[in-house]
């Protein structure tokens, strides 16, 4: 079930929202919540596995090969990223599939994306992290 209370993606040209103007306190919190939940790297993988799998869409079979997760760990993942609106889902027999939402990530994209950053203050440094 896709989360109603998300705010359609931003499509405008120019600036991202952080650069353009302040994010309201819904869209903040919107936000907030996905990048939360993509915070975890069995997350991420699970997102990243749905959204490079052929066709757009995976079946939870094939999600949790190569983990070394539980089932139901597996299984409550992938509801957080659900009810985030990151990932849908339908049952289809006895497997359900799961797609990546993708105005989702559009929302994800224009916040943090390439902007017109020529007026803004330039970046200081930053030290490398060691990999």
């Amino acid at each position: 079930m896709l989360n109603q209370s998300l705010p359609l993606a931003r499509t405008e040209p120019c600036c991202t929202p952080l650069v353009r103007e302040p994010l309201t306190k819904d869209w903040a919190g919107d936000l907030a919540r996905m990048f939360k939940a993509l915070g975890d790297p069995a997350r991420l993988q699970l997102l990243s596995r749905v959204a490079s799998s052929a066709g757009g869409e995976a079946c939870v079979c094939d999600l949790s090969s190569g983990l070394d997760l539980s089932q139901p760990t597996i299984s409550h993942h992938l509801k957080v990223l659900r009810e985030t609106g990151l990932l849908e889902c339908e049952r289809r027999g006895t497997w359900v599939y799961y797609w990546v939402v993708p105005s989702a990530l559009a929302q994800l994209s224009a916040v943090l994306g390439p902007s017109d950053l020529g007026t803004a203050r330039p970046a200081t440094t930053a030290t490398a992290m060691p990999v």
